[in-house]
């Protein structure tokens, strides 16, 4: 009785969390829609309106579309997320999201008249939604946050270090709380009374499952869920894997297949007319940056513009990657490759401008074209590189089971020092999941990412040599 009691009031609290995000999201976005409306029935009206006769019915159609289109990019970004996001990724994905809805409305008033109009009041008007979004989602959040203090966890961990996975959720400890560490016993017995004592006395309310053995770890999450606590589990390669598997019902029983992975011919087709049609469009749309772009290196020390370098695609077949050059000439002169590192001192004073706004990777339009890379894919390594992962991670070759993209799933919901387990995890939830609408939501998230500066870290050089002192340590253990 007293165990269904809590767990009732455990589902009133989510609803009621769930319930208060709805409201903060939902006035956000009332409020530009409602600056829109505004400027559209006062300033709008006597100018670029007037000029296409719009009447009551029109003037609602536009501003329901607007916030259709606000919606859909808001939700897409995330700035419906209130708790759950940074307070400045909120912002910035809302403020993201608003400016592609004031441009889709340009774009449509200007197709509809057959002319562009001065945008002096779309700019008014976004100066307006940004401050106003800014002032509210700071308000918004802090309220939330008062409301919702952050969860306190229990950390069950293995034998590896947990300065990693605590690092992690330090940087959100406005919503996570680790108050709890304990390393898994041999006797499950043991872990459980743990975690039903730490839960049944209010030190947590929630259990993270971390570096467990696959038996152990099943054991504590059916645990888990037979008493209703929550569990933060990071996954595994196999657990990635199945999250593709096709679900069958030929007997009484469920069945799940997983089979070696391939698109279809038509998402095939597919993919190779949106990168064809796209990648045209984008060289023509970039041509005078990559123009300035060319000259602006060529002036600052004569070297080469375009830097090509060997890179792997699908089934580890090679091909000669284009990028415009941000580094000095001879930043590999010794032969040895070597990732790009936090204020790497090979990088050229306009290779750091470049890199910071990603134009460096326009070239790579024309490796689209071509046919070696696709948009969206897990980004080409080198073939140097890639022998160091494999040699730690054999499972890295998965990733070439598709054909390298100039961007993916990893650069989306990562950052460039995401550690390179966890880029492949990334990669892979992208391989076992793929869809023609995944792609096409993965390119509008891109157009994200290239403004984000979470997106444009550099790689911690210490990534790889972790990695194999950490596979060294497990020999031994199997060996002793």
């Amino acid at each position: 009785m007293e165990k269904n009691l809590h767990e009732d009031r455990l589902r009133k609290m989510e609803s009621f969390k769930r319930l208060i995000n709805l409201g903060l999201s939902t006035l956000s976005l009332g409020l530009v829609i409602a600056i829109f409306a505004y400027f559209w029935l006062t300033h709008f009206q006597y100018s670029l309106v007037q000029a296409l006769h719009f009447y009551k019915n029109g003037h609602i159609l536009e501003i329901t579309i607007y916030g259709v289109v606000l919606y859909m990019f808001a939700k897409m970004y995330g700035g419906t997320r209130f708790g759950y996001l940074k307070n400045t990724e909120i912002i910035f994905s809302q403020i993201f999201a608003t400016a592609i809805a004031d441009l889709f409305i340009y774009g449509e008033l200007s197709l509809m008249a057959f002319q562009l109009f001065l945008p002096t009041f779309f700019i008014w008007m976004f100066l307006a939604q940004s401050v106003t979004l800014i002032i509210y989602t700071n308000l918004a959040n802090r309220l939330y946050l008062r409301m919702f203090p952050p969860r306190k966890l229990l950390l069950l961990h293995g034998e590896r270090s947990t300065e990693d996975i605590c690092n992690k959720f330090a940087s959100r400890k406005d919503k996570y709380l680790i108050t709890r560490k304990e390393q898994i016993r041999p006797e499950m017995q043991e872990n459980y009374h743990i975690i039903k004592e730490a839960y049944q006395n209010g030190e947590i309310n929630a259990v993270v499952i971390w570096d467990v053995p696959t038996m152990d770890r099943n054991k504590l999450l059916k645990f888990c869920y037979a008493n209703s606590i929550r569990v933060y589990m990071m996954p595994k390669i196999t657990d990635v894997i199945m999250t593709g598997a096709e679900e069958l019902h030929v007997f009484d029983s469920p069945l799940l297949l997983t089979r070696e992975y391939c698109l279809t011919m038509e998402q095939r087709f597919i993919k190779r007319m949106i990168d064809i049609v796209c990648s045209l469009i984008l060289i023509i749309i970039s041509s005078p940056i990559m123009l300035i772009t060319a000259l602006l290196i060529k002036i600052s020390d004569r070297g080469p513009v375009l830097y090509k370098q060997v890179r792997c695609t699908l089934d580890q077949r090679e091909f000669k990657i284009l990028k415009f050059r941000s580094m000095k000439p001879d930043a590999e002169k010794d032969g040895q490759a070597r990732l790009a590192q936090k204020n790497d001192d090979r990088i050229t004073p306009v290779g750091k401008v470049i890199r910071k706004c990603r134009i460096d990777e326009l070239p790579q339009l024309f490796n689209i074209l071509k046919g070696d890379m696709s948009f969206i894919g897990p980004r080409p390594e080198r073939p140097e590189i890639i022998a160091q992962y494999v040699e730690v991670m054999p499972e890295f070759v998965y990733r070439m089971k598709v054909k390298a993209g100039l961007a993916g799933f990893a650069q989306v919901y990562g950052k460039y020092n995401t550690t390179p387990y966890d880029k492949l995890k990334l990669d892979l939830t992208y391989i076992e999941n793929y869809s023609v609408l995944l792609d096409l939501k993965l390119m509008l998230l891109t157009l994200k990412v290239l403004f984000w500066p979470d997106s444009t870290e550099g790689v911690d050089a210490m990534q790889i040599t972790a990695l194999k002192e950490e596979k060294r340590l497990k020999e031994n253990k199997d060996e002793n």
